[in-house]
């Protein structure tokens, strides 16, 4: 009987690793499930310019999996039970409990509301791709007239105001932020960010936390009032609760505790990757839930899974975060380059320079997922089996290539 690995998610994460490992295991000795809610890959990085109007190209995972021996299941996971080793799905045919050997968790996260009340109910988020759309759908709406206030100061708030503000100017855009508009970032890249802002005309209201959504826009902590069309919440991510509700070991955020090998410390047949993952680097800090992120804890998962079924040892693939790649609309960018602490450095690229070096990212992000061994050897009916294959000794070392965002 075939050793079946479960793949949760097919995001950044998931659809590199799930392609990587069904690349580098023998399809006698193993199955690859890999869940997804969706049909296709969804660039999360791009979908502030979706909701902003641009169409984007679909990238289908079938597609994307061909040839890999990888199966696709379209449905959205409810629950998993670590125990048992199941995980419980929903799709159009109704529930269905999938058991498995081996366990990938990379579900990803979605918007934090934080408790505010009137979020879930009256704000749009960009934080998926039917919730881009939603936001699409109203800002057609709205045509020419209308107001729209972006809550957060972080990078999808940036991204999103300043792509809509970029592509329907007759809109009036404000933000909204607790803290300060880009403060985290250094003194090159904070006044581009700055000059961006009031070039596209995006109202920005510092230190003005929001504590409530209302149908007709959303009320701030000292009281202000702001009378808007829509409220979009980007105030930052939350992880899907199904972890924490599984009895997998998590912190108190709800993202998976795992060892130096994202393997989990409760139950060492799951492993996790991407934003669903507490991971450490080596000055002890947590990896921010990112794209780069995404990579690089993939990379160590899959050679773990690797080193763990076959025998094989790879790369130790360093955990780094190496900056913030922020759009500022189509032909603006900004690179801030951090260092090991994740503390802005005085260098940062600006203009069209960094919106080339974002869309070269943003390209190289989907090719990663449909290339996981560019390379690397993928001849994979000699490099892994199940143990005491002899194959699994003459594998290759696997690279420690990553791109980060």
């Amino acid at each position: 009987m075939r050793h079946h690995i479960i793949v949760l998610g097919a995001g950044y994460a998931g659809g590199y690793a799930a392609g990587y490992l069904a690349r580098h295991l023998h399809p006698d000795d193993f199955e690859i499930t890999v869940v997804n809610a969706e049909a296709d890959f969804v660039e999360r990085l791009r979908l502030h310019e979706l909701a902003a109007g641009h169409e984007l190209r679909r990238h289908r995972l079938e597609e994307i999996f061909e040839g890999t021996g990888a199966r696709l299941r379209v449905a959205r996971v409810t629950a998993v039970d670590p125990d048992h080793r199941t995980v419980t799905v929903v799709d159009d045919e109704g529930v269905d409990r999938l058991e498995y050997d081996t366990l990938l968790y990379t579900l990803g996260s979605s918007v934090a509301d934080h408790g505010v009340p009137g979020v879930a109910e009256h704000a749009f988020h960009i934080a998926g791709r039917p919730s881009a759309l939603r936001l699409r759908e109203r800002l057609d709406e709205l045509g020419e007239h209308g107001k729209v206030l972006f809550v957060g100061g972080n990078l999808t708030a940036i991204e999103g105001s300043t792509e809509i503000a970029a592509l329907r100017p007759g809109l009036q855009v404000a933000l909204a932020t607790d803290g300060e508009l880009g403060g985290w970032l250094g003194p090159k890249a904070r006044p581009h960010l700055l000059r961006a802002f009031d070039r596209l005309g995006i109202e920005v209201h510092e230190r003005t936390p929001i504590e409530r959504v209302t149908a007709t826009g959303a009320v701030a902590a000292d009281g202000t009032a702001f009378d808007t069309d829509a409220v979009v919440w980007a105030a930052g991510f939350a992880v899907h609760p199904i972890a924490a509700a599984s009895g997998l070991a998590v912190e108190d955020d709800g993202r998976i505790t795992v060892d130096a090998e994202m393997r989990s410390v409760s139950h060492p047949e799951v492993y996790a990757a991407g934003d669903s993952v507490c991971a450490i680097d080596k000055h002890g800090r947590p990896l921010p839930m990112s794209c780069a992120s995404a990579g690089f804890t993939s990379m160590r998962a899959t050679a773990a899974i690797l080193k763990d079924l076959t025998g094989r040892k790879g790369a130790n693939t360093p955990l780094a975060y190496l900056g913030n790649c922020i759009s500022l609309g189509p032909k603006d960018a900004v690179f801030q380059a951090v260092d090991g602490q994740a503390r802005s450095k005085g260098w940062a690229l600006r203009g069209r320079p960094a919106a080339h070096f974002k869309a070269f990212v943003l390209r190289g992000t989907v090719w990663n997922v449909g290339h996981p061994t560019y390379g690397r050897p993928t001849r994979r009916h000699r490099l892994a089996a199940a143990p005491g294959r002899s194959a699994a000794k003459t594998a290759p070392a696997r690279s420690d290539e990553a791109v980060s965002t």
